[in-house]
């Protein structure tokens, strides 16, 4: 078994680490930096295009393939709003966005909504004048190690190293964690998420905490993911989902129904591959208005009545969205499944 326990003069406690996070990780912005949004709406319409903020990298979530075509779960939900929007997928423009500069980016309007494994908090809801429309996905704090360290449990990082990102909840989680837990740790504090992996790798550091989600994209992208564990305990609660400025309710709106009608075509057993004739034969009544064939919920949302039908057919349902991007990284459904299955938490409102 591996010691990480070093001298108290080499070692920074958790206590400091989070009063310097508290202090800094959610000041709210200037009354003056959060333009009104009121017509986000009309602004995309005009545009002819969705600007859709992303993380830089990150697989299973968001990321561009060898064609240079992004893809990922947060990239799809993009790619959902754009077909309810203009019944076309592509029509999106994907902005990389770091952990520092993504609340900017959306406050200023340099994005339209942001899709990028961001955690909701009280904090951020109230103070950074941004919305969060729905829960896509249900994630916690963890910590990966290599399996060279033979450490199994979290508590045996007392003296460790540990590589985090600054500005996020993780960093906060992180010391607060530590300090109910009287763990001493090092923090090696590191901007861009992919110069914290190569730290991490390069033995900068003796594990690196980040969502779970976030570490099982890392450990999937390894040469020999194998060399790497993700250790079980899981310190925080960490909601995720797509983000837009506050002030326009009717984008909110249109994002947070687009999510439960994603959660409601997999209860449902709507796919892609049956949306068009389920939409011609289904005769259940919540199928039917899901699907746009009853009732005028799409215009509701300033949008087709058969906008979900569009997105369905275009990207799947929640559960094919997950097993698309999400399975192959080996994240299990977990917490993200459906209600209806022991433990899950994905529950869509009614559409009606």
């Amino acid at each position: 078994m591996v010691s990480f326990r070093k001298s108290r003069g080499s070692v920074i406690r958790a206590a400091v680490l989070s009063a310097l996070v508290i202090g800094s990780t959610f000041a709210a912005a200037p009354a003056s930096a959060q333009p009104q949004a009121t017509a986000t709406l009309d602004a995309i319409r005009a545009r002819g295009s969705l600007v859709c903020g992303v993380n830089t990298g990150l697989a299973g979530f968001a990321q561009p393939d060898s064609q240079g075509v992004w893809r990922g779960f947060d990239v799809d939900y993009c790619r959902a709003v754009a077909v309810a929007l203009f019944n076309d997928p592509n029509r999106v423009r994907y902005v990389p966005t770091t952990a520092q500069n993504r609340f900017t980016a959306l406050q200023s309007g340099e994005v339209d909504m942001l899709a990028r494994n961001t955690t909701w908090t009280l904090s951020r809801d109230t103070s950074l004048g941004l919305d969060f429309a729905a829960t896509s996905f249900y994630d916690g704090q963890g910590f990966m190690v290599k399996r060279s360290a033979n450490v199994e449990h979290a508590p045996q990082l007392d003296g460790a190293t540990i590589c985090v990102q600054p500005g996020t909840t993780t960093e906060q989680n992180l010391a607060d964690w530590a300090r109910a837990n009287n763990i001493r740790f090092t923090p090696v504090v590191i901007e861009r998420i992919e110069d914290n992996i190569s730290a991490y790798l390069a033995g900068r550091c003796d594990a690196y905490t980040t969502d779970v989600s976030g570490l099982a994209a890392t450990r999937a992208a390894q040469a020999s993911p194998n060399d790497h564990v993700i250790l079980p305990e899981v310190i925080s609660k960490e909601p995720l989902g797509p983000a837009v400025r506050h002030g326009d309710q009717r984008f909110t709106d249109l994002v947070r129904w687009i999510h439960f009608g994603l959660v409601t075509a997999e209860e449902l057993g709507i796919t892609s591959g049956n949306a068009a004739q389920a939409a011609a034969n289904d005769q259940r009544p919540d199928a039917r208005r899901l699907l746009g064939r009853t009732g005028e919920l799409g215009a509701m949302l300033s949008v087709d009545n058969a906008f979900m039908l569009n997105v369905i057919r275009a990207v799947g349902n929640y559960g094919e969205i997950f097993n698309r991007n999400l399975t192959p990284i080996g994240l299990q459904r977990g917490p993200n499944a459906l209600w209806t299955t022991p433990g899950g938490l994905q529950y869509a409102p009614p559409f009606r």
